[in-house]
């Protein structure tokens, strides 16, 4: 799985737009499989997406952008926060 030199991240993200309705954690678990990532997107009651993914960092910064990319159209706004990995998630999931 990861590697010991693999240097480990966890990124914190919220997208804003018209990110509800459109499949956007569906996509988003699917882009996951791809990627060695753990963590979980799920919709917020104010309108915005908010994802979770920890890795490596390489995996973390290549997933987060492969949403963007493949989601950009819905989305007019995101903030990152980047934070400590701490190992929480097993698996990359949709949160309800």
């Amino acid at each position: 799985m990861m590697t010991a030199t693999s240097e480990l991240t966890r990124q914190h993200c919220f997208f804003e737009g018209r990110v509800q309705g459109v499949g956007f954690r569906y996509t988003t678990r699917n882009i996951a499989i791809n990627y060695n990532v753990s963590g979980f997107v799920r919709n917020l009651p104010d309108g915005r997406v908010e994802l979770v993914a920890e890795g490596p960092e390489n995996e973390v910064s290549a997933f987060v952008d492969a949403v963007s990319s493949r989601m950009g159209r819905y989305i007019s706004g995101v903030s990152y926060k980047d934070e400590l990995p701490l190992g929480d998630y097993p698996h990359f999931s949709i949160a309800r």
